[in-house]
């Protein structure tokens, strides 16, 4: 039997690449320090080690010689992992697990549980790559630490950009129409319209953004149960790999990943949380109430250049908004600092040039256009 040279080179490719990945789990596993973590990369290499030997097969079937030799990428990778450990080396590695997760989906001689192994793979790779995974125990490191800015401080970091943006948007856009030199009652109904309609905007961006969020999801949810209702077995597979990477032994996660599975709903609700990173009773929050957070808190920093118009004598809105700004976005700056680690006067004196800086171009520009339309 033989194969177009088309499918022959896709067999070729396929066997190269799970040839490839078994390789680096081996020497990832032999480099890395956690026993556990080393059996996980093992099984990996395993499961690589059986997809290529059947891709071998179809090689030899279809009337083509298997390669012999590794990539150059696959060798550096490899002395990386020798030089600096197999925690060096398993971002790249998670990449190029996250780019093939789909490879064999539309492959029919792949079967439906390869694509599935390859898919498992990418989503155990990639949690074992997340920031909050290094150091073993990284999350419950850091709330023991409590300095990596959880729940309230993220909230509050959150309050301050989107005030420091309905200032700076609402300071510069008034100082755009005030270059063009119109009359106070027109620059009054434009500081008006120009906070309410940024913070309208911001609101439904931010809608968008955790609706779309939350509808992603629930499909991520919905797929995951129609995965664990057509192969309980392999999801309890997953668990397991996923309780070994988390520190148990194996005995230790298959057990854990047997009792799981036998409760359909308590398996769902595990296998969102630990292999998708979604909390069902939550998906992101209220969209509603985001989009009521984010209008808020947009029309509190523009109200810092508006008001201040609407109490000055016509003849001093300009510099009354100026200044209130400019002492706006010095404190705005300095707040920031609280996350930044800076100096808070330096990152004020900076917020504060970055802002003087945009809204002089701004009135410079308002000013061209309204020599031009006087003219």
């Amino acid at each position: 039997m033989t194969a177009d040279n088309t499918t022959l080179a896709r067999f070729i490719a396929n066997y190269q690449s799970e040839r490839e990945g078994a390789a680096l789990y081996r020497e990832m596993a032999a480099h890395e320090p956690h026993a556990e973590l080393a059996e996980l990369y093992v099984r990996l290499a395993r499961v690589e080690e059986t997809h290529a030997e059947f891709w071998r097969r179809r090689i030899v079937t279809a009337g083509g010689q298997p390669p012999i030799r590794l990539g150059w990428r696959t060798h550096i990778l490899l002395w990386a992992t020798r030089r600096f450990g197999a925690q060096a080396v398993l971002p790249l590695v998670a990449s190029d697990e996250a780019r093939n997760r789909t490879i064999y989906d539309h492959q029919q001689e792949a079967g439906v549980d390869m694509a599935r192994q390859e898919r498992s793979h990418a989503r155990i790779l990639s949690m074992l790559a997340s920031p909050s995974h290094r150091g073993w125990d990284g999350p419950a490191y850091s709330r023991l630490e409590g300095r990596h800015g959880a729940g309230a401080a993220n909230n509050l970091r959150a309050m301050v950009l989107g005030a420091n943006d309905g200032l700076v948007s609402t300071f510069c856009l008034l100082m755009g129409v005030a270059g063009a030199a119109v009359n106070p009652h027109t620059l009054l109904a434009t500081a008006v319209a120009g906070s309410l309609a940024g913070a309208c905007s911001m609101a439904m961006g931010e809608w968008i953004s955790v609706q779309s969020a939350r509808e992603l999801q629930e499909k991520q949810i919905a797929s995951e149960a129609e995965e664990l209702a057509a192969s309980p077995a392999e999801e309890q597979e997953e668990l397991s790999l996923i309780y070994q990477a988390k520190g148990f032994t194996q005995d230790e996660a298959q057990q854990i990943a047997q009792r799981v599975i036998h409760d359909p709903a308590s398996a769902l609700d595990t296998l969102a949380r630990e292999e998708l990173g979604i909390n069902p009773d939550d998906l992101g929050g209220s969209a509603m109430g985001a989009a009521t957070a984010s209008f808020l808190v947009f029309l509190l920093g523009a109200m810092i250049p508006a008001l201040p118009m609407f109490l000055a004598p016509s003849s001093a809105i300009v510099t009354a908004s100026a200044v209130c700004s400019a002492l706006g976005l010095f404190a705005l700056g300095a707040a920031i600092a609280i996350f930044t680690g800076k100096h808070p006067l330096l990152s004020g004196a900076r917020q504060l040039l970055i802002g003087l800086a945009a809204a002089s171009v701004t009135f410079a520009i308002g000013h061209v256009f309204g020599v031009g339309l006087g003219g």
